[in-house]
């Protein structure tokens, strides 16, 4: 019996369950949240998708990343040399469709007004008492720019890395949830025809 013990306890420990925390559980949820909202609600699913399995995978405790040979240090390489958001944009990017934009040009001057979000998030992070190079790579996020966003955390505040890269993700993604309402408020019945 006493064996059978000892054995239980060693696959416990060679296990991921030992070394789950609650941060582990928050994460997962926030990824299981975003993978319901890409796929069951269908906001920006080629965003969201790699963004939320991203999230439940780096969230299982002991994967190997850190020292198993083969994919995973492959997986490794990318994320800590960045390759991989501008990859992803990159793609996302090849996809934009600009006739809207060409059809009307007076609505670059409303993306161009987005570039003020920059400002608003820095003042806001500042006068929340972040510093200034933690409110630098905050307010980027007002840019809607998520590989910059996540460039400029990484450099400046790697302490805020994970909830920069998640906020940055989310908030682009969610624009589908976020501006119908903004844009009846703002416009008639008759301009949104």
């Amino acid at each position: 019996m006493e064996a059978f013990v000892v054995a239980l306890q060693s696959v416990w420990n060679d296990s991921g369950f030992s070394a789950f925390t609650m941060g582990h559980a928050i994460m997962m949820l926030v990824g299981i949240i975003l993978l319901y909202l890409a796929i069951g609600k269908g906001f920006e699913p080629l965003l969201l998708s790699p963004i939320a399995f991203g999230c439940l995978l780096a969230n299982v405790p002991k994967t190997g990343f850190e020292d198993q040979p083969g994919v995973m240090q492959v997986i490794l390489y990318g994320i800590n040399h960045e390759i991989f958001p501008p990859l992803i944009f990159l793609g996302v990017g090849a996809m934009t469709d600009f006739g809207p934009l060409i059809a009307n040009p007076k609505t670059l001057l409303l993306g161009a007004a987005a570039q003020a979000g920059v400002f608003i998030s820095l003042l806001g992070a500042m006068m929340l008492g972040f510093t200034v190079q933690e409110a630098s790579a905050i307010g980027i996020i007002g840019g809607a720019d998520g590989p910059t966003a996540i460039y400029l955390a990484a450099k400046m505040a790697p302490n805020l890395l994970g909830a920069i890269a998640v906020a940055a993700y989310s908030y682009m993604s969610l624009v589908p949830l976020i501006q119908p309402p903004i844009m009846k408020l703002c416009t008639t019945e008759a301009d949104r025809k």
